[in-house]
Formats: structure tokens, C-alpha cells, sequence
């Protein structure tokens, strides 16, 4: 069965998403995109903006925030809440190259990229993104509105918050746990718990700002 899917947000994290989506029984029917209108996204027409969810949603397309998140979690936030608010249906898209485990469980708008793994037992929140070639393991859970972001690995166990950042190729050890709206960079190596929001970098990770 093809569903068709419209995407909120055209910008670089679009083109990425369009890539999985595309491998998928998704059929992209438009983007709607607040910058610039009649314009196109690689192969896909700009249809619209924001203020038209309302109206497309009546016509009951599946929606996905295809916005990107690296600093700052809102606007993904504001996108999801506004589609759930009018009753919007929001897709779950996993890519063809993507292994999840069927004693996993994966939200509602999230989406999971090429070549991630996501173990058994591990729950991933709504409206998140598991980036290319990320690694969750066993038993993990990862809270709503997070980014796994590229080659990132998650060992067992962990407790990923919500809003949160994982920067690319970073490592989080056995069981950790993070708190909610924490930004971990890229390559950082995280064997404690972080029980604060924050910015965090490094090996081993250390607070960077507030």
C-alpha cells in the first residue's frame, strides 16, 4: 500500500529525509516550507507553508517534520504539536537499509535513517531522528524530540532524554543516563550519568555552557 506523505521543512535535513523516504511506501506529494514558495526540493514542488497544515490535513495526507535539529529542539517541537493539535496522522518512516528489531518499538514521526540499528527491547520516542549508520542497543530508551545524530552509538541500557542532541560519532556507554534538553558534540565519550541540561563535549565529556 503507498501512503501519501506530505514534508514540513525544505531545507538540508529535507534532502536527507527525501533520500529515505524515497526507499520506502511513502509517496512524496510536496513539502511545505515558510521561506520561499513555487520552488522545488530536489524532485518535489514547494506546495505551501505552516499556515496550510490546517486545511491539508483535512485531506489526509500523512505529515513528517523534516526540519533538522542540532542546537535547538523548538521548532520540531512547534511543527509536531501543531499536527497533533488539528489531528494531523503522523508517519513513522524507516528506511529500506535500516535494521529494527521487531522487540523494538519506534514513534510516531520519527524518522530512521540509512544504516542505523535499532536493538531489541529499546523504545525510541515520537518525532525523533535516528541519523545514518546510528547504533542503539538493547534495551535503551530515547525520550521525544531527539536526534541520534550520525554513527553515534548508544550501548545497552541507556536513558536518553527528551530534546535532546547527540552529536555525531559520539559514544555513550553501558547504562548511562541522560536528562532531558542536553547538547552532546560530536566525537564526545560519555561514561556518567549527565543529570543537567547543558551543553557537553569531550573525552571524557564535560560541561561546556548552560
Amino acid at each position: 500500500m503507498i501512503n501519501k506523505i506530505l514534508l514540513v521543512g525544505g531545507g538540508g535535513h529535507c534532502k536527507a529525509c527525501i533520500d529515505v523516504i524515497e526507499t520506502t511506501n511513502f509517496e512524496i506529494c510536496g513539502i511545505l516550507d515558510n521561506e520561499i514558495d513555487n520552488r522545488r526540493v530536489l524532485n518535489y514542488r514547494v506546495i505551501g507553508n505552516d499556515d496550510d497544515l490546517e486545511e491539508l490535513i483535512k485531506q489526509d495526507y500523512f505529515f513528517l517534520v523534516t526540519v533538522g535539529q542540532v542546537k535547538d529542539s523548538a521548532p520540531r517541537v512547534n511543527l509536531f504539536k501543531k499536527i497533533k493539535d488539528a489531528n494531523g496522522k503522523l508517519a513513522s518512516v524507516i528506511a529500506a537499509s535500516a535494521l529494527i528489531s521487531k522487540y523494538g518499538s519506534i514513534g510516531e514521526g520519527t524518522i530512521v535513517m540509512h544504516q542505523a540499528i535499532i536493538n531489541s527491547s529499546t523504545k525510541i520516542g515520537d518525532n525523533c531522528i535516528i541519523n545514518n549508520k546510528a547504533l542503539i542497543e538493547h534495551d535503551c530508551t530515547v525520550g521525544d524530540h531527539t536526534h541520534i545524530s550520525t554513527g553515534a552509538i548508544v550501548n545497552g541500557g541507556c536513558e536518553i532524554g527528551s530534546r535532546v542532541f547527540v552529536g555525531s560519532n559520539s559514544v555513550i556507554a553501558q547504562g548511562v543516563k541522560i536528562a532531558d534538553d542536553v547538547i552532546i558534540g560530536a566525537g564526545s565519550v560519555i561514561v556518567k550519568d549527565i543529570t543537567e541540561s547543558g551543553t557537553f563535549a569531550g573525552n571524557p565529556v564535560k560541561k561546556i555552557r548552560e
